[in-house]
C-alpha cells in the first residue's frame, strides 16, 4: 500500500496503479491512460497496530425484518427499473452517452418528488445556475420548490447537506466533485473515488436518496474505477441512439430490486416521457409482408417487449463477405450462420449479412437466434414471413431449438397486440404453453424444419 506523501501511477480507465509510468495499462489495455497521481496518505499509513477493535455481535439469519417504505417518484418507469420506488439512503449511479437524457429524466424526477413535499437538492457541477434554470423553463418546472445551486468541492456539498433535511440529493456529475486533501485533478481515479466515499458515507447517515451522474468511456462503461459501481446500490444506464426520439433506462445492479429491468422513455420537447407500452412504439413504423423482417417476442427484465428484426442479406463484392450487426451481438450473429451452413446447407459464403433491431433497442438474450435465422433466411429466398407471426427461440450448435424463459408472457403481449401466430420451440419441462390465446403455436425442434417455411 502507498505510504503518505508517496507518487503511483494510476490508470484512468480502470484505476490499476504502477510503481512506474508505462504507456499501456496491463490491466485494460487501454493506452495514454496513466497519470502521475499523489496518493495523499490513502491505504494504511494511518494505521497504529496498537489500535483494539471491540468485539462484533452475530446474529441469525431469522429474525424480525425492518419494513422498507420507498419513495415513490412519480415516474412509472423509474419506479419499475428501480423495484418499486426509491430507498431512503441508497445511492444510485446513472451513466449514458453525453446528451442522452440524464440530466433532463433527474431534473424531471427531482421536481415531482419536490413537489410531494419532500425536500430535494439538485447540485450541478457541470453548468450554471442560468443554464439548468433554462432547462426547467423549457421543462415547464420552474414553479418546483426544488434547491438549487452550481458547486464542486466536496467539503462544502456536506457541510450544507449536514444541516439539511434532504431526502433527494442529486449530484451532476461525479467527475466534477473534488477534495482539497486528494492532490489530483477532478475527474481522476483517486478524486472520484474519494468524493463518491464522502457522500455516500453521508448519505447512509442522513438517510437521504443519492443521485450520481457518471460519464462513459468511448467503450459505453461509466468513466472512473470500477469500484465506483461497487460503492453504489443501484447503477443505472441511459440507453437510446441521437437518431430515434426514445430512450431505454436499464439497471445493471439493483440491491433493492431485479437487474436488467427496462423502463421506456420517448424525447420530446418538454422533456422524457414515459412509455406504458413499448412493443406498441417499437413496432409503429414496421411494414408487412416485407422479405427479411420478423417480430421478436423478448423479455426485458419482468416485461415482455416485441420488437422487429430486419436481415438484408445480398451477393458481396469483396473476397470476405461483410457481417453488420446493429442491436445485438456479431459473435451470437456468426454462429447462427454458421448452424444456417453447416445443418441447413444454406449458402452464404458469398452473401454479405446485415442485421438490425429496429428502433435502436439493444437485444442480449439467446431467446433471438430463431427470429434472427428466419429473417436471414427470409431475405436470402426474397419470401417474407406471416406479418401477423411472433418468433422467439435460442439454437444450439447441433442445430436444435431450444426452449427459452417464459414463454406464456412473451405470447400474451404478442396475442394483446393481435398477432395470431407464434413460431416456438418444442415444451419441455414443467412449463406449459398457455393455450387459451386465439393464437395458432408452430412448435419447431431443429434448424432444417425452417426452410419448409420458404419453400
Amino acid at each position: 500500500m502507498a505510504k503518505k506523501g508517496t507518487i503511483e501511477f494510476v490508470c484512468q480507465t480502470c484505476g490499476a496503479t504502477y510503481p512506474r509510468w508505462q504507456g499501456k495499462c496491463d490491466s485494460c489495455g487501454e493506452w495514454n491512460t496513466i497519470v502521475e497521481e499523489k496518493s495523499g496518505g490513502e491505504g494504511f499509513s494511518n494505521f497504529s497496530p496498537k489500535h483494539k477493535g471491540k468485539m462484533l455481535d452475530f446474529v441469525s439469519l431469522s429474525g424480525a425484518l425492518e419494513k422498507t417504505v420507498r419513495l415513490e417518484t412519480g415516474i412509472k418507469e423509474l419506479d419499475r427499473v428501480s423495484g418499486g420506488g426509491l430507498v431512503p439512503g441508497s445511492v444510485i449511479l446513472v451513466g449514458g452517452d453525453p446528451g442522452i437524457g440524464k440530466s433532463t429524466l433527474l431534473l424531471q424526477t427531482c421536481a415531482k418528488i419536490a413537489n410531494q413535499g419532500h425536500e430535494c437538492y439538485y447540485i450541478s457541477g457541470e453548468e450554471a445556475i442560468d443554464q439548468v434554470r433554462i432547462r426547467a423553463r423549457r421543462l415547464e418546472l420552474e414553479q418546483s420548490p426544488v434547491n438549487l445551486t452550481s458547486a464542486t468541492d466536496v467539503k462544502d456539498i456536506i457541510a450544507t447537506l449536514e444541516k439539511a433535511k434532504a431526502s433527494v440529493v442529486i449530484i451532476d456529475s461525479i467527475q466534477t466533485m473534488y477534495l482539497e486533501e486528494v492532490e489530483s485533478t477532478p475527474g481522476s481515479v483517486t478524486q472520484v473515488r474519494a468524493c463518491a466515499y464522502e457522500l455516500i458515507k453521508l448519505a447512509k447517515k442522513k438517510g437521504f436518496v443519492l443521485f450520481l451522474v457518471g460519464h462513459v468511456t468511448k467503450q459505453g462503461a461509466i468513466a472512473g474505477p470500477r469500484v465506483l459501481e461497487h460503492m453504489v446500490d443501484t447503477v443505472l444506464y441511459f440507453e437510446g441512439e441521437r437518431g430515434h426520439h426514445f430512450r431505454i433506462l436499464r439497471a445493471v445492479k439493483n440491491r433493492y430490486g431485479a437487474t436488467d429491468e427496462i423502463g421506456v422513455f420517448e424525447m420530446q420537447d418538454k422533456g422524457l416521457v414515459e412509455v406504458e407500452n413499448p412493443s406498441a412504439l417499437f413496432l409503429a413504423e414496421r411494414q408487412g409482408n416485407i422479405s427479411g423482417s420478423c417480430v421478436f417476442a423478448g423479455i426485458e427484465g419482468s416485461r415482455p417487449v416485441l420488437v422487429e428484426i430486419q436481415a438484408l442479406v445480398s451477393p458481396t463484392g469483396y473476397a470476405s463477405p461483410k457481417r453488420a450487426v446493429v442491436g445485438w451481438d456479431s459473435n451470437r450473429l456468426a454462429m447462427v450462420l454458421a448452424v444456417l451452413e453447416a445443418r441447413c446447407g444454406v449458402n452464404l459464403s458469398s452473401q454479405d449479412v446485415y442485421l438490425n433491431i429496429a428502433g435502436g433497442l439493444k437485444i442480449s438474450e439467446p431467446a433471438a437466434d430463431l427470429a434472427v435465422a428466419m429473417a436471414v433466411i427470409s431475405s436470402l429466398t426474397n419470401k417474407p414471413l406471416p406479418a401477423d407471426a411472433v418468433i422467439f427461440g435460442e439454437i444450439g450448435l447441433s442445430g436444435e431449438i431450444r426452449s427459452v424463459g417464459q414463454p406464456n408472457a412473451r405470447l400474451k403481449e404478442a396475442h394483446k397486440l393481435g398477432f395470431n401466430n407464434a413460431i416456438t420451440p418444442p415444451t419441455h419441462g414443467n412449463e406449459k404453453k398457455n393455450t387459451s390465446y386465439d393464437m395458432n403455436i408452430y412448435e419447431i425442434g431443429n434448424v432444417q424444419r425452417l426452410i419448409n417455411w420458404f419453400n
